[in-house]
């Protein structure tokens, strides 16, 4: 095999793997040439995957990458000074985790697997070295860096003087779309995350998520069993979200401009 067709190659290979990655657009920019996609690729690191309850890293470890999720998924969470624990976010394929440890170099949460987990390693500091070498790749990380800021300022303001039945609601149409734009199903699919977990990031006790769970099914506006949910109503549910269809599906997503 040529040098050329190693070179083909390896930029097909990394095409194939990013294509319902959030690093698609990082790793294969418009006018990124073959040359500076194997670049890239020499320094993406696949760690070896996480089983569940595996940390990627903790709070207050030392910052040194960001990752994307390639299977699986994970959750960030605080931990109080009274040992309770904080759910703050949920990380599906495609979506980009430790971005918010730029600032003080130490991760303020802690990252860990809700089943087995594979993710791809951007050592940050090779970054910013390859992003002066690369025409339009810093432009590129500081898109998605703004999107995953600006996507969680959605979601709390949508959050806030919520209720409980609406807080559901937003979190479901927006885990329907995160899962429709990985090229699965906007109404079934598998929540990685146990019930308790979710009541958590919502601010709900486990006793309140069950009545809620109840409710949205006798209603009609969801089917679940045991973590396989089926939405049975989208309308009702963004009726109940209070917002246009296209708005409510759109908060909390970790856009990665597909």
């Amino acid at each position: 095999m040529t040098s050329a067709d190693v070179s083909d190659f390896r930029v097909s290979s990394l095409r194939s793997a990013c294509t319902n990655c959030s690093l698609v657009q990082l790793c294969l920019p418009v006018s990124l040439s073959q040359s500076d996609v194997a670049l890239l690729d020499d320094i993406v690191q696949r760690r070896r995957p996480l089983q569940r309850n595996d940390h990627l890293y903790r709070e207050g470890d030392d910052f040194h990458a960001i990752y994307a999720v390639r299977s699986g998924a994970l959750k960030t969470y605080t931990v109080s000074s009274g040992g309770e624990e904080q759910v703050t976010g949920f990380h599906l394929p495609g979506e980009l985790v430790g971005l918010d440890a730029i600032n003080t170099w130490r991760h303020p949460c802690s990252a860990e697997a809700l089943e087995t987990t594979s993710v791809c390693e951007l050592p940050f500091e090779r970054l910013e070295d390859l992003a002066s070498e690369i025409p339009g790749l810093q432009r590129q990380l500081l898109r998605l860096m703004s999107r995953e800021i600006f996507s969680d300022q959605e979601m709390l303001f949508a959050m806030a003087r919520r209720t409980a039945e609406e807080r559901l609601a937003i979190l479901l149409l927006s885990l329907s779309d995160r899962f429709a734009r990985r090229g699965l199903s906007a109404t079934r699919f598998r929540l990685p995350m146990a019930r308790s977990e979710l009541g958590n990031y919502l601010g709900l006790a486990p006793e309140t998520m069950s009545r809620l769970f109840r409710r949205f099914r006798d209603q009609g506006w969801l089917s679940a069993e045991g973590r396989e949910v089926r939405l049975t109503d989208v309308e009702a549910l963004h009726e109940l979200a209070g917002r246009p269809p296209e708005d409510a599906a759109a908060v909390g997503q970790r856009d990665t401009g597909y």
